[in-house]
């Protein structure tokens, strides 16, 4: 098997909906520009707040994917 490395970016989704969408959100808009995505981890979740009511909720992802660059 040839050896193989991967790159972890680290991305923020948001949805108005709920963190599941927030961080569907973050991999489809990495799928558009990156390519061979392996894993995506959620990390962390939070609200963002305004007068004390939820306006958004926020997913923090890792994502991995097959580094393909130079030496």
């Amino acid at each position: 098997m040839a050896e193989s490395v991967y790159k972890i970016i680290e991305l923020v989704g948001t949805s108005t909906e709920s963190w599941e969408k927030a961080a569907v959100a973050a991999v489809n808009k990495a799928g558009k520009t990156l390519r061979d995505l392996r894993v995506a981890e959620v990390g962390r979740l939070d609200l963002q707040l305004k007068d004390g009511k939820v306006q958004a909720f926020r997913a923090r992802v890792t994502v991995s994917f097959k580094y393909e660059g130079g030496s």
